[in-house]
């Protein structure tokens, strides 16, 4: 076939061999405008992997120089993708031939897209939604910085992995077979890469000037849908029948003005009234949260308040009904030396060796989970000490989990346990030592057994350090009763009740993970605790301090409290 003739598109079909036999087609997973995708196994690992090739039929009227000179064109922007390697986007394994047919291998995601899962549970929260679209967003930074645009963003094209535990599934970034390079405010032609919804106005003129502005638009519409449970209404309708846009806020009373004007602004028509990159327009949406203040107090290793500041931070609430609300606290992310050093009183050593771990910003409960939020819930209260505003106990891991997934379904907002990394770094709230509150604990401060006890000829102290004895109160106590927080603005970390992690035990940190995840793979039974209780002496109640215990056990010391990941925090 010489370079004049027409080409002749070969589709590949499943059961076909590709590159020399390494890839076993096993079906079609779509096409569309931008290309067909095929779902493949890597015969050699098993692995699956999904391939991407050009869109044959639109290519069936060129000569076999014009198919060589775009496939030519693929290949390299491919190439360019691949050196793109981002958390949320599609990684690229390589490229392959067969019949004349280029192919981009890439990772198969496992999990549903976003269209399928607003289809199947309704518009999203914010505090759901934003996440989302900044991993996306986060992810188009670097493609435009690599002189790349999507130019395809939309539901159906970004993906949630599967959930690793009970954290959010991490979005993915897909369909990148027909990404293009671009020089900013030079024309392009190819007016088949829209998708009528979420396609800018310039995607709709054959000599549109494209720029990062054009997915910022993409993303801003899949903000919409995200929220609101509908496409918005296309760009060209907009512009040549004066369709008006009904803002999100009428679509979804649930959207502030702030989100309902930020999201408006990505949606301009006009690509000059739009922001012109995506961090840009990421920064609308920036301190959306009402703030509190609260006490932080420091005391001398004998116990003394050396120090009392007014501090505040930033959270938001969830109405979970007849007046019952559930107060979420912005914790930073940062980086923090988990575990206790050596010469820690009452150290153990399952509380090393220390290492240092980065936690992504996330959202956590302000108290302990109450009785009135469990009763909200799950319709049922099982605590021993009964009161509304007293902490729920004497429930199970698995039953505090499945709290986690009822209020989720609820909301639609994926609340969880925190991870015991998560658990130590918002407890510490910056500090080193053993307590938030300084060197020692007062039972002015914190619910624990502040009195010495004797176990069989065992004498456990309820002092800590040259610290104070205290009293000791056999019971829970109201959260936040004792009026002061952490630098974060939690209260009762120390004392009343043990607190449920997501993680599974390990006997120290040998092997843990350094970036805030739950640590689940292990071969014991145990399940991860923290804080301390009512019932526990001051040296059991330490930040650093791991409890363990079966996941089905119920004592009348042991509650939790919510996490959320996000990185909307302040």
């Amino acid at each position: 076939m010489t370079d004049s003739q027409l080409w002749q598109p070969k589709l590949w079909q499943p059961q076909q061999l590709l590159a020399d036999g390494r890839y076993f087609i096993t079906g079609v997973l779509g096409g569309g405008g931008l290309g067909s995708t095929y779902k493949a196994i890597e015969k050699k690992t098993g692995k699956t992997v999904a391939i991407k090739t050009p869109n044959l039929l639109q290519q069936a009227h060129k000569t076999v120089a014009q198919f060589k000179s775009l496939q030519v064109k693929f290949v390299n922007e491919a190439l360019r993708l691949a050196r793109c390697n981002h958390p949320h986007i599609v990684p690229v394994c390589e490229v392959v031939e067969s019949q004349g047919l280029a192919g981009i291998v890439m990772e198969y995601i496992e999990g549903k897209n976003l269209e399928q899962i607003v289809e199947d549970s309704g518009p999203m929260s914010f505090a759901r939604a934003f996440p989302i679209v900044e991993q996306i967003g986060s992810a188009l930074t670097l493609v435009h910085e690599n002189e790349l645009l999507h130019r395809h963003i939309k539901p159906q094209n970004i993906m949630l992995r599967l959930s690793d535990g009970d954290r959010d599934g991490k979005a993915v970034l897909i369909d990148f077979g027909k990404e293009r390079s671009f020089l900013p405010g030079v024309a392009d032609s190819m007016t088949n890469a829209k998708t009528l919804f979420y396609a800018p106005i310039e995607e709709h003129n054959a000599q549109g000037i494209f720029g990062s502005y054009t997915d910022v638009y993409g993303l801003a519409a899949t903000m919409y849908y995200l929220r609101t449970g509908k496409h918005p209404i296309p760009a060209n309708f907009r512009q040549e029948f004066d369709m008006p846009l009904p803002e999100p806020r009428e679509c979804n009373s649930q959207v502030p003005d702030w989100e309902n004007e930020a999201i408006l602004q990505g949606l301009q028509l006009e690509p000059v009234n739009r922001p012109q990159t995506v961090a840009a327009w990421l920064k609308l949406f920036a301190n959306p949260l009402p703030s509190f203040e609260f006490t932080v107090v420091t005391l001398n290793d004998r116990g003394q308040q050396i120090d009392r500041q007014r501090r505040s931070a930033r959270f938001f609430t969830e109405d979970l009904g007849n007046g019952v609300i559930l107060e979420m606290v912005s914790i930073p992310g940062g980086s923090f030396l988990m575990g206790s050093p050596d010469g820690e009183r009452g150290r153990r050593d399952r509380e090393g060796p220390q290492h240092w771990v980065t936690v992504p910003g996330f959202f956590m409960g302000k108290y302990p989970v109450t009785q009135a939020q469990w009763q909200a819930v799950m319709g049922n209260n099982p605590s021993y000490f009964k009161g509304e505003n007293l902490p729920v106990e004497n429930i199970s891991w698995y039953e505090a989990k499945q709290f986690c997934q009822k209020l989720a379904h609820n909301t639609g907002t994926h609340y969880r346990l925190p991870s015991e990394a998560e658990w130590e770094y918002a407890g510490r709230a910056g500090t080193t030592t053993p307590f938030h509150f300084g060197e020692t604990i007062s039972t002015e401060l914190a619910n624990y057994c502040g009195t010495d006890w004797d176990v069989w000829g065992t004498i456990y102290k309820g002092s800590y350090g040259k610290g104070p004895k205290g009293k000791f109160l056999e019971k829970t106590t109201p959260v936040g009763s004792f009026k002061v927080a952490n630098a974060f603005g939690l209260y009762d970390m120390h004392g009343n009740v043990w607190e449920w992690c997501q993680d599974i035990w390990h006997d120290n940190y040998k092997g843990a993970p350094t970036d805030g995840a739950a640590w689940i793979a292990s071969n014991k039974e145990n399940v991860l605790m923290r804080g301390g209780a009512w019932n526990y002496q001051a040296k059991g109640c330490r930040g650093a301090y791991r409890g363990r215990t079966g996941p089905g056990d119920r004592r009348s010391n042991s509650g939790f409290r919510l996490a959320l990941s996000s990185r909307q925090t302040f």
